[in-house]
């Protein structure tokens, strides 16, 4: 199978600017990201999707391939996923370059294990049933408890549950156990992209991790518990 990490880097950070190239541990955020995936026996080439010339050089110069820069209109705050896979995609078609498996690796998590990373990508090898995959951790907070709220009034997230109404007002234990996408690594099947057009399918695998394996940085808050570990 052809299996590549796909790197997503825009330049755009407003939280810290210049996120994914400022200095943690005393190497470049995305370089982190290049390095678990040369460390994988099963990637065999690792791209790195940027809108910056700048950024482009620097992932060249750790060993990633940087093909294109991404468009503008893709690397906006409000961006998706899906937006920059099927860019990619778009131009590995043209290229006669198609993978099998991408393995999303975002720069904002740069503290993965090799022996986990192989052990997602060998379950996606094993088993074809799954159009991808996603770690998780479980939540601590129940959605059926949430609320989203119009000036002064509660509005629940949920009304009824499983046959019974008012969930938010239910027991804990009566309530199922959720998790939350931490953001460590996604598998996507690519043939299953293109029949379902869907980065995740219908099928998604679920790879349990610890919930203290919560490691995404959003803010500078994050950054320092993060980089502290």
């Amino acid at each position: 199978m052809k299996i590549i990490a796909l790197i997503p880097a825009r330049s755009g950070s407003k939280g810290i600017p210049n996120k994914n190239i400022k200095l943690y541990k005393n190497k470049p955020l995305i370089v982190h990201s290049i390095d678990i995936a040369k460390e994988s026996k099963y990637i065999t080439d690792i791209y790195v999707t940027t809108d910056s010339k700048e950024y482009g050089i620097l992932a060249k110069n750790n060993g990633a391939i940087v093909p294109f820069l991404r468009p503008d209109f893709i690397s906006e705050d409000f961006s998706t996923d899906d937006e920059f896979i099927k860019h990619y995609l778009i131009w590995a078609k043209d290229n006669n370059n198609i993978p099998d498996l991408i393995i999303q690796l975002r720069p904002t998590y740069p503290n993965r294990n090799c022996t986990q990373l192989d052990n997602m990508i060998k379950i996606m090898i094993d088993n074809l049933e799954y159009t991808s995959l996603r770690t998780i951790i479980p939540n601590s907070k129940s959605p059926y408890k949430m609320y989203t709220m119009n000036e002064n009034t509660l509005i629940p997230l949920f009304t009824t549950f499983n046959g019974f109404n008012e969930p938010y007002n239910k027991c804990r234990q009566q309530l199922p156990h959720t998790y939350l996408h931490n953001g460590c690594v996604d598998i996507i099947r690519v043939q299953s992209y293109f029949d379902q057009n869907s980065i995740t399918g219908n099928n998604i695998y679920a790879y349990l991790m610890n919930e203290t394996e919560d490691n995404d940085i959003d803010t500078m808050k994050d950054w320092n518990k993060s980089e502290n570990k």
